[in-house]
């Protein structure tokens, strides 16, 4: 049996093309932006493309008045990491904005 990858997606404004992240980042993700836009802070939110989209990277500026809508492949909720709400915290508040980083798994020694 091959393992489906679940990708979920952004709507941002009036944009017709949906940005794609797979699920268990989009999670984390809409964390730390519901965070941000509660607090009524703009951002900046960078990512790599997935695959099957052009290949690159993109940017967008986030802000509390912007319609944005999280839309996930899979219908249970993800289990979180705390470490990585954290990571991505930290680059939400840094002058370079939230950079879509890998998942750090703690290694059980």
């Amino acid at each position: 049996m091959r393992y489906r990858r679940r990708m979920g997606s952004i709507q941002y404004g009036g944009s017709d093309a949906p940005i794609h992240i797979e699920d268990r980042a989009l999670a984390h993700l809409k964390v730390v932006i519901a965070t941000k836009l509660r607090r009524q802070e703009s951002f900046t939110l960078s990512w790599k493309h997935a695959d099957g989209d052009t290949v690159g990277r993109s940017t967008i500026w986030v802000h509390p008045s912007i319609p944005l809508r999280f839309v996930f492949d899979d219908p249970d909720a993800a289990s979180l990491n705390a470490q990585w709400i954290e990571r991505l915290m930290h680059s939400a508040n840094s002058t370079g904005g939230i950079s879509l980083v890998d998942e750090v798994l703690e290694v059980q020694s």
